[in-house]
């Protein structure tokens, strides 16, 4: 149908190959009953590097205190000092309100962690990480599952960063409910911008064939990878949400970084910002992240510090291909009235946009063990998993009351749910040579709708 011949191209230096051609035609009555052809012409390097990771600090991992005073949550629950300077998984679980919440391991829950290609989940480090943090998990393990030729390197200095991130809150945090860690390799359409100007993007489409295609699903999916929106053809970025909405029917949450760039780039300078359109314009313009932008996920946002306050990296803004949902209307709608002036950044952002973030949770200062070594991370590649897994565990609460998994979160979070967040009122998101939005009373394109009370949330979705 295509009239084209596919080969397979092998990279002279590093040895990589991939399946492309040189050139297609597509019928011009077809034209308007297909989404997108992939892959074709696009001989895009195959490594996949962009994650929602905002630094790491390596060797430097110690738990230490300023003070021995414990520190007082919002949800009013003690925390211990240390907190303010290393965040463990007791740490997140004495934040959030679910100390002592232990799940089972014999009800039908699941919990899934995408990976992409050069991301490897090092089953090593997990075993270091759990006798540092959760020493009841030692010699438990999580199932990778390959997709289309994924793989999951074992070699300490290969270890992901993103990767054994992920892996070590989310399954630390979940333990014993069941992990799987998928890891895909592959490469999607690309449009280069100056904030990526290579394709380091994520080939969500072909995640999503697989995964649509199984039997047994993850009740919680959590994915800490993501786009500048504008990079990813909207025909792309539009199936993949499409893919990500059947999977919510299916009773799957999804849960995706809003990113570390703030409004954009990260930058609140005007002279060295590069928030620049790739469509020949070359207009100044907020870059909000995809999948974040897509209506039928969660986007978790960052906070720091405690009391918590929203990290100045935490991604934020509203979407220039999808329309604002509606069970957003009356949180989106009470910003911009009442903390918004009218005006203020016009021609920056579209404000009828599906607005970013949802929620929020702690971003920074995660200990980790990477290749061996223990360090700090940050980024919302930390706040992703963790919110993710509080939702693991509401669905271990839900499933032994005999009530099904949460599925797709946000029309409950926006409307009987909004009670069971903590309200994040200071911080900021810089970029694009300018402050970003600002934390506020309510909803705002910073922290979203606030961080977890797991306690409040429980009784809510329990007796929902």
């Amino acid at each position: 149908m295509l009239d084209t011949k596919y080969h397979v191209w092998t990279h002279v230096t590093s040895g990589e190959s991939i399946v492309r051609t040189t050139s297609y035609s597509l019928p011009i009555h077809l034209h308007d009953h297909i989404e997108v052809v992939q892959p074709t012409t696009t001989f895009a390097r195959l490594k996949s590097v962009k994650t929602t990771i905002h630094s790491f600090d390596k060797g430097s991992g110690q738990i230490v205190a300023q003070t021995n005073t414990p520190i007082v949550s919002a949800s009013g629950i003690s925390v211990d000092p240390s907190c303010n300077t290393t965040i463990t998984v007791t740490c997140l679980k004495e934040l959030y309100n679910a100390s002592g919440v232990v799940p089972s391991a014999t009800i039908n829950n699941s919990f899934g962690i995408t990976g992409y290609l050069d991301q490897f989940a090092n089953f090593q480090d997990l075993q270091s990480f759990y006798a540092l943090e959760v020493p009841e998990a030692v010699n438990t393990s999580f199932t990778v599952v390959s997709v289309a030729g994924g793989l999951n390197n074992q070699t300490l200095s290969e270890a992901g960063t993103e990767a054994d991130l992920d892996v070590e809150f989310g399954f630390g945090l979940t333990f014993p409910i069941n992990g799987t860690f998928y890891t895909t390799a592959g490469s999607p359409p690309f449009i280069p911008d100056l904030v990526t100007p290579e394709d380091d993007n994520e080939p969500y489409l072909t995640w999503l064939d697989f995964i649509l295609a199984q039997d047994d699903i993850p009740l919680v999916i959590t994915t800490s990878y993501a786009d500048d929106e504008q990079t990813v053809p909207e025909s792309f970025a539009k199936r993949a949400c499409a893919g990500f909405a059947q999977l919510g029917a299916r009773g799957v949450t999804l849960t995706f970084g809003s990113g570390d760039g703030g409004v954009g780039d990260g930058d609140s300078d005007p002279a060295t910002q590069i928030c620049i359109t790739n469509d020949g314009t070359n207009r100044t313009q907020f870059l909000p992240l995809f999948p974040a932008s897509c209506p039928y996920i969660t986007s978790v946002g960052g906070t720091v510090n405690i009391p918590e306050i929203a990290v100045d990296f935490s991604g934020g803004g509203f979407s220039n291909y999808f329309a604002r949902p509606s069970y957003q209307d009356a949180a989106v709608a009470a910003f911009f009235e009442d903390h918004f002036p009218n005006g203020t950044y016009a021609g920056l952002f579209n404000p009828n946009g599906r607005a970013i973030p949802d929620v929020s949770a702690q971003a920074d200062r995660f200990l980790v063990v990477i290749a061996g070594e223990q360090g700090l991370i940050g980024g919302t590649s930390a706040a992703t998993p963790t919110f993710a897994s509080f939702v693991a565990l509401l669905n271990d609460a839900r499933l032994k009351a005999g009530l099904p998994s949460l599925g797709f979160l946000n029309p409950l979070f926006y409307s009987t749910a909004i009670s069971g967040f903590n309200d994040i009122t200071e911080g900021n998101n810089p970029g694009c040579g300018t402050e970003g939005f600002n934390a506020t009373i309510g909803w705002d394109p910073v922290t979203g709708l606030g961080t977890p009370d797991f306690g409040k949330l429980l009784s809510l979705v329990v007796t929902s």
